[in-house]
């Protein structure tokens, strides 16, 4: 999965690709390298405009999941003999977020699948990890082509979600997001067999997932053309800023 993007293009770019978006007087600084649960830059549907937004990446997790981490929690803490509160457990039981989001069949996706819930995440390029030389993992970063032109993921997200994000900070309520994967093509699957982003490279695109219909906009769930990606870095944890340390 990608849990590792970059984002160096400005908001004048993005107003060439984004119809009728409104940037809130927001400054974007070079973004080279985007972790899960940082703010990142988003374009969002929102009270019936479109606006550029700082957003926590990762969308809710399922309950399952949930339900499925506390569970374990649990049996160890009785190993040791403790006494469980469950559902104290549960409700204080950390979810760092969805990145990707593959399955939008599943009920936990599917109320956030129509416009009012759809963004788009700009980047430059993006990174999957594959096995170095000396047997360890590093990114691979890849990008439409060397220069690293302006694209977007297909996303979602949720408005002033409460949720514990770190057991370390306890409960917030915030904005998040997460972006579409489907099948890799010919480019990313020697480096992630499993998947890929879905990615928006026009203006047209861009418009049909911020305001099309699900049956309609669901057919850019799709992998880009072979050809059409290229590893442009390897190694480093940054992209896209010349001389920018590892």
């Amino acid at each position: 999965m990608c849990n590792l993007y970059s984002m160096t293009r400005s908001v004048d770019e993005l107003r060439g690709l984004v119809r009728h978006m409104q940037d809130r007087g927001l400054n974007l600084p070079p973004l080279p390298g985007i972790f899960p649960d940082y703010e990142a830059p988003i374009v969002r549907n929102r009270d019936g405009q479109r606006e550029l937004a700082m957003v926590r990446w990762g969308m809710p997790s399922s309950q399952k999941a949930l339900l499925d981490a506390a569970s374990k929690r649990a049996d160890k803490l009785r190993e040791k003999g403790k006494p469980v509160d469950f559902d104290a457990l549960l409700k204080a039981e950390p979810d760092g977020g969805t990145t990707n989001i593959r399955n939008t069949s599943s009920k936990h996706w599917k109320r956030w699948l129509e416009p009012p819930n759809r963004c788009v995440v700009p980047f430059s390029s993006f990174s999957e990890y594959e096995r170095g030389p000396d047997g360890k993992f590093q990114p691979a970063w890849f990008a439409l082509d060397e220069s690293r032109p302006l694209a977007f993921f297909a996303g979602i997200w949720v408005l002033q979600w409460t949720s514990v994000r770190k057991a370390r900070t306890g409960e917030e309520t915030i904005d998040l997001f997460g972006f579409l994967t489907c099948p890799p093509n010919a480019d990313v699957a020697p480096i992630h067999p499993k998947a890929m982003p879905a990615i928006l490279t026009t203006s047209d695109e861009v418009e049909t997932w911020l305001s099309a219909p699900w049956s309609e906009a669901s057919a850019l769930q799709r992998s880009l053309p072979d050809g059409w990606l290229k590893v442009v870095a390897r190694g480093p944890k940054k992209d896209g800023i010349e001389g920018e340390a590892a």
